[in-house]
């Protein structure tokens, strides 16, 4: 169906492509993995129409093609689904999956024959969504399918899908993957990028291999494996990937102490304690009470029970900036919406905990706060052009960097982590672990929530494993393994050392 050879791009300074080969068939489910910076987005766009090519031949059902534009390349089929969504959150499902193509009559918008179409492809989806909707009002899973559902409508024949799963849950994914899975089989031609390597071998034909704009490989999914990828990808093992864990957990006053946590209707009475130099995971299926917990706890949802203590002094309830005061940060999993200040430069999201420190007579030092910045930048190894360089151009690693960095700076007792490693590469991964251990090592007490087992168990001293708002159990040592994790996740069966 698709055919790259030799492609080249290059913006001013930077070389995105260099040679790159890339085929597409029909009917098949096509992975495009790498690190941040590989090409994988420059590879999607000159495809979808979006970026023309400086050099090389691109190749659609047999036929050379340069595209005018992503007008020329949807007329031809050709439908890309961008990480951030391009929908009109003020108009219904309806109006949006039928722009531009509006069914009418006596020249006016034929609004029922428009819901009809769009009916038919929601149907076509097997997801119930009301097409009258406004789509604002949707789930993130929901605006996907309408997403979808545009390109269905204008009978797409290769749709490309930019980390289709970032913020859906467990179920949502599953009915994702359905979907992806029947439009493979009416043969429609699939290009898949993702940074989770185990929905590559859940869905996926064959997988190419980008870094630093050049192919490194092309392999059929059934002949390659986890290590093999992440080998392929950032030139090491997976086993390089997460630092030694501490020699054992110390018996101390805990860095960070929950005792009879209710929140009602998402927790029940839980109790768990962060010991100084320890990373404690918190795992658990979706919908398990993780993330409220740790809300709960931070003083950033109400709870109707329960204590919490830092370094052994009780904090009052519904406190954030006194957990702040006593060393406790928080890395939202929200990066974007809830993490950083993405319309001000590196330096303030650097020092947006620590401000006041930075002021002398009602006034802001500059050059402090400069200063300080950059060392923090040197310090986590940041890419980015510098303190007053822009947040929202960085990579997502380089974006959580500076999240860590920010609240490293302000709290020396103890971090929340919130899926601390989603929707980064897994170079950057490696990094983010390497700072976790670090700061263990450094004496402060780590609470790791993630939904990554293989994550969990890479990274927890001890793991303690949510279920319907409850604590199931705790895992140490030899017992952390997936299996167990997911058993009392699942309240199965006995664990297994």
């Amino acid at each position: 169906m698709l055919k790259l050879r030799g492609i080249e791009k290059s913006f001013p300074g930077v070389r995105a492509l260099n040679a790159v080969d890339f085929d597409l068939r029909a009917g098949e489910v096509h992975a495009l993995v790498g690190e941040n910076g590989a090409g994988k987005s420059t590879l999607m766009k000159i495809i979808g129409g979006a970026y023309r090519l400086d050099a090389g031949t691109l190749e659609f059902d047999g036929k050379p093609i340069r595209w005018s534009g992503p007008a020329e390349a949807q007329r031809a089929g050709i439908h890309v689904i961008y990480q951030e969504f391009v929908l009109f959150p003020n108009l219904s499902v309806t109006e949006n999956i039928t722009k531009g193509h509006e069914k009418r009559r006596f020249g006016l918008i034929d609004h029922a024959a428009n819901q009809r179409v769009a009916q038919a492809v929601i149907d076509r989806l097997g997801v119930k969504i009301d097409v009258r909707e406004t789509v604002a009002n949707l789930s993130v899973a929901d605006q996907q399918m309408v997403e979808i559902a545009k390109a269905l409508v204008h009978d797409v024949r290769l749709l490309i899908l930019d980390e289709p799963t970032a913020v859906l849950s467990e179920a949502e994914v599953e009915v994702l993957f359905r979907v992806v899975r029947d439009l493979r089989a009416s043969g429609v031609g699939i290009i898949y990028i993702s940074h989770r390597l185990d929905e590559i071998f859940t869905l996926c034909d064959r997988v190419t291999v980008l870094k630093d704009g050049q192919n490194v490989a092309t392999h059929a999914v059934a002949d390659t494996d986890h290590e093999g990828l992440v080998r392929l990808m950032v030139g090491r093992d997976l086993a390089s990937y997460f630092p030694a864990k501490s020699a054992s957990v110390p018996d101390a006053v805990p860095a960070l102490e929950f005792r009879g946590m209710i929140v009602p209707g998402r927790v029940q009475n839980v109790s768990l304690a962060v010991q100084p130099g320890e990373i404690l995971g918190l795992a658990g299926l979706i919908g398990a009470g993780r993330t409220e917990l740790a809300l709960a706890g931070f003083g950033m949802l109400r709870r109707s029970a329960g204590e919490v203590f830092v370094a052994g002094r009780r904090i009052a309830a519904g406190n954030p900036a006194a957990m702040i005061r006593a060393g406790v940060g928080f890395v939202t999993e929200d990066r974007k919406g809830q993490g950083l200040f993405m319309n001000l430069d590196v330096a303030r999201n650097v020092t947006g905990a620590t401000i006041s420190a930075f002021a002398q007579g009602g006034l802001l030092s500059g050059r402090a706060e400069t200063n300080a910045a950059q060392a923090e930048i040197d310090r986590f190894g940041i890419a980015c052009r510098g303190p007053f360089g822009a947040v929202d151009t960085l990579s997502g690693g380089n974006q959580q960097k500076i999240i860590f960095a920010r609240w490293t700076r302000a709290c020396h007792t103890a971090l929340i982590l919130d899926e601390p490693t989603r929707g980064v590469d897994v170079g950057a991964k490696a990094e983010i672990y390497r700072i976790m251990r670090d700061l263990a090592n450094q004496g402060i007490g780590i609470l790791m929530i993630s939904s990554e087992l293989q994550e969990i168990v890479g990274m927890a001293d001890r793991v303690a494993v949510m279920r319907a708002g409850q604590l199931s159990g705790v895992l140490q040592a030899n017992e952390i393994t997936e299996e167990n994790i997911m058993r009392l996740a699942a309240h199965s069966e006995r664990l297994v050392s």
